[in-house]
């Protein structure tokens, strides 16, 4: 059985935006996909889970800037990857926008708020990748299907994610990780506790999952910090 307390710890002893509609891409995009391909060292990359990684999550959805609260410490280990030479991006669901509880103008200012919190810290998210699709409609974009991840190697030109860390709060999260075929940090926050309480059985049986209680030491563990 995996020790959520000690998981990263002794790992870490032992190793070293904008926002984007799934089915459009415009020339500014595509003129900053171009600059990141040209870089003669490419950035390193990373993706993150907004909901219950970057900001707490509600059961009710996160429907205002007003609803938006960063979890402590989240903003400030997303800066610290950007000051490592780290770009990070989002991939999340917002069914949100299916459901009609807001549309996709009030998920901007809600990306509004959190790039001007973050820019206080000296961070930034590259881009934000999002669904905004129903379970029901059966949509390629909808984690944990891999079609936003699909559609970031392709704008970024990653030949293959196995050098790039996903980190999520749900099983969801973990699926895609796998089906992406990159490396996965759970976290606890969020809906993490929860989640791991209800497919322990599987994440047990995972003998390189890494769990974190929060972002912060996710970021700790990939920076190489004890």
């Amino acid at each position: 059985m995996i020790n959520i307390n000690k998981t990263i710890a002794k790992r870490c002893t032992s190793s070293q935006s904008s926002i984007l509609n799934p089915q459009s891409s415009t020339e500014f995009e595509k003129d900053r996909a171009l600059i990141y391909r040209s870089k003669q060292h490419r950035a390193k990359t990373i993706i993150l889970d907004r909901d219950g990684v970057i900001n707490e999550d509600s059961d009710a959805y996160i429907k205002s800037p007003e609803e938006w609260i960063p979890i402590p410490g989240s903003l400030e280990a997303i800066a610290r990857l950007n000051k490592a030479g780290y770009q990070a991006f989002v991939i999340s669901n917002q069914s949100g926008i299916g459901r009609k509880l807001f549309d996709i103008k009030t998920l901007e200012t809600i990306h509004e708020k959190m790039n001007q919190q973050l820019a206080l810290q000296g961070g930034r998210i590259e881009k934000i990748y999002f669904c905004p699709h129903k379970p029901e409609d059966n949509c390629d974009c909808r984690k944990p299907k891999i079609g936003l991840f699909k559609q970031l190697q392709k704008d970024y030109a990653l030949s293959d994610l196995k050098n790039v860390y996903y980190i999520g709060d749900k099983y969801i999260d973990f699926l895609m990780a796998k089906k992406a075929h990159c490396p996965f940090i759970f976290v606890l926050t969020g809906h993490g506790h929860e989640e791991f309480k209800i497919h322990q059985d599987t994440f047990d049986i995972e003998k390189n999952l890494l769990i974190a209680k929060n972002l912060a030491q996710a970021v700790d563990f990939i920076l190489g910090n004890k």
